[in-house]
């Protein structure tokens, strides 16, 4: 099997180490990875900001970029989502776009939706230690749909033990650009995450967008908190 890589903006800028987990974990499953070069964002911080325009030239870009047949993996939830639900709707009415991007939507995969959904990773044993706990990202959890992929894979974790996060659902105060327009209200949301993660006594906390963990592990910082902050992508490939 062969997969096209969305390495994100955040990972290419701030994560690398989230790439290169994801390339990691794929080859460890047999899956050949192919990353298209040319690929820059996917248009959704002008989506979020109602630049409409702006986001159908990124989403135009991306899909000259992302051809053929392969499913396209991202370990971003975010960002599959603005793929999958809003690529659709930029290009009503303009045929030839249109098919492209209802052919991208319908084989873009958020990373832990393709590890259970396809390659079922999460029948397969992976080390694992300490206390992890969870925070559900709200575009991967309330847009894209996923909510029990990373659980499994978590549970997939043999030697470390899940403690569920009170109210995980909830933002973590990232929200793409509410965080640069109204970053007091972000910092609370930030802060009021950080007290949930500390209240489960991990020692761990993991999600599935390297924003999100971004905006938490800020928030643990100014708490003062020790609590490690890693993209599940990661403690899946240093358990294999």
């Amino acid at each position: 099997m062969r997969v096209q890589l969305f390495g994100t903006c955040m990972v290419d800028s701030f994560f690398p180490e989230v790439g290169d987990a994801t390339v990691r974990l794929l080859k460890h499953f047999g899956v050949e990875v192919v990353f298209p070069h040319g690929q820059t964002c996917c248009g959704q911080p002008a989506f979020n900001a109602g630049y409409r325009d702006e986001a159908r030239g990124a989403a135009e870009h991306f899909l000259s970029v992302f051809t053929g047949d392969d499913p396209i993996v991202t370990p971003s939830g975010s960002c599959a989502a603005m793929v999958k639900h809003h690529y659709p709707g930029l290009f009503q009415g303009d045929s030839p776009l249109g098919e492209k991007a209802r052919g991208a939507a319908a084989r873009v995969f958020e990373m832990s939706q393709f590890l259970v959904q396809v390659l079922r990773a999460h029948e397969r044993v992976f080390v694992g230690s300490g206390k992890i706990t969870y925070h559900s990202s709200c575009h991967l959890t309330r847009t894209l749909g996923v909510r029990e992929e990373p659980l499994l894979l978590i549970s997939a974790l043999s030697g470390a033990e899940f403690v569920p996060m009170p109210d995980a659902t909830r933002c973590c105060g990232f929200g793409g650009m509410f965080m640069a327009k109204l970053p007091e209200i972000s910092c609370a949301l930030a802060d009021e995450k950080a007290d949930s993660i500390m209240a489960t006594g991990a020692d761990t906390v993991t999600g599935c967008d390297s924003a999100c963990l971004m905006t938490i592990a800020d928030g643990l910082k100014r708490r003062g908190s020790d609590v490690k902050v890693k993209h599940l992508v990661q403690l899946l490939a240093e358990g294999v």
